[in-house]
């Protein structure tokens, strides 16, 4: 593809050789000489100058090196993640039903939708337009797919349970889960509370590979419109996760925790249940959240703390053996000056 009318396609504006052939993408510093690439950080702004590629994606047209060609652009990131669907479209997967995968009679099924190998239909399934359901998926009785969902294999969306519109679940993806409830028995162990609600995902979410999402006791547990989560997400029953917010890998949520908009919990971050954490809320990895957190925080540590006292205390906590080291000493002289101070005569 030509460089300018890749950037027309794109909604950006080519600076420099607008004929010259795009053949692919790649990272600045690996990119060849028909590749495009892109500049949003920095400190990647060493590379200019040394770079392979045949045009550059990057906000400013004085960046450029002499002799080089560009995609002006004011988001490059995004702009680059957008050429890359250009590239690399996703597969496309053959419309129809799968001569071994097993549809109930009662189930309803949409317009252009793939149904792969293996794949079981419950009764009573709804299955919207647009819709690809890979091999040996598991989608039970009474379950939604909204339209345009990318379903990937071996993935589980169990009763009752909601999906909105072009969500994507990765592979081995469980939906709908019984949630880990259980009632102390007076004579001792423990009895199953039933798990009777459901989970309804919104529209445009997309959840990682391997990630469990619990069902609600009562009542629903929501991923909101937007949201991404990441691979080996775990959320408890009956939690109301917000728009748009990123969870990363591991991230673990008890149950019934509410997570507001533009929230990033990162990776490792684990939430006790029945708390609830504002919206644009950032923790940093392997943060632990006992409490709730107010709109807007940055916070970091076990427990959460403000991210600023969490840097300072870091700091102190590199230096607490030599710290040890100074307060023995210090002790030491105290107690040489009291016994010098009670060897002397009283007046």
């Amino acid at each position: 593809m030509k460089l300018g009318e890749l950037a027309n396609r794109l909604n950006c504006k080519a600076v420099g050789n607008s004929e010259l052939v795009i053949t692919g993408l790649a990272p600045i510093e690996l990119a060849e000489s028909s590749h495009l690439t892109f500049l949003s950080n920095k400190k990647y702004k060493k590379h200019l100058a040394s770079t392979a590629a045949a045009a550059i994606i990057l906000s400013d047209a004085a960046d450029l090196p002499e002799g080089k060609s560009g995609i002006i652009s004011a988001n490059p990131y995004l702009t680059f993640a957008e050429a890359m669907w250009l590239f690399y479209p996703p597969l496309d997967y053959p419309k129809g039903i799968h001569a071994t995968a097993v549809v109930a009679s009662t189930a309803m099924i949409g317009d252009n939708v793939s149904i792969g190998a293996f794949t079981v239909i419950g009764d009573g399934v709804k299955i919207g337009d647009n819709v690809t359901i890979a091999d040996h998926c598991s989608i039970y009785p009474q379950a939604e797919i909204g339209d345009g969902s990318l379903i990937h294999s071996h993935c589980v969306v169990r009763e009752f349970c909601r999906l909105g519109r072009n969500v994507i679940l990765q592979n081995n993806v469980t939906i709908g889960t019984d949630g880990f409830g259980f009632a102390k028995r007076n004579e001792g162990g423990w009895f199953k509370i039933p798990q009777a609600g459901i989970v309804l995902i919104e529209d445009e979410v997309e959840i990682g590979a391997g990630s469990t999402i619990d069902r609600a006791t009562i009542g629903a547990t929501v991923i909101g419109k937007g949201t991404k989560l990441d691979n080996l997400v775990q959320i408890g029953h009956g939690s109301n996760v917000g728009e748009n917010t990123l969870l990363c890998a591991q991230v673990g949520l008890a149950g019934s925790t509410k997570v507001g908009n533009e929230v990033i919990l990162s990776g490792q971050v684990g939430a006790a249940g029945h708390l609830e954490i504002g919206d644009r809320v950032i923790a940093t990895a392997q943060t632990g959240i006992p409490n709730s957190v107010e709109a807007g925080k940055i916070i970091s540590g076990y427990p959460a703390i403000d991210n600023r006292d969490w840097l300072k205390s870091s700091a102190v906590f590199a230096r607490l053996p030599e710290l040890q080291k100074e307060i023995r000493v210090l002790k030491e002289e105290i107690q040489s000056l009291k016994a010098l101070l009670e060897k002397e005569p009283k007046r």
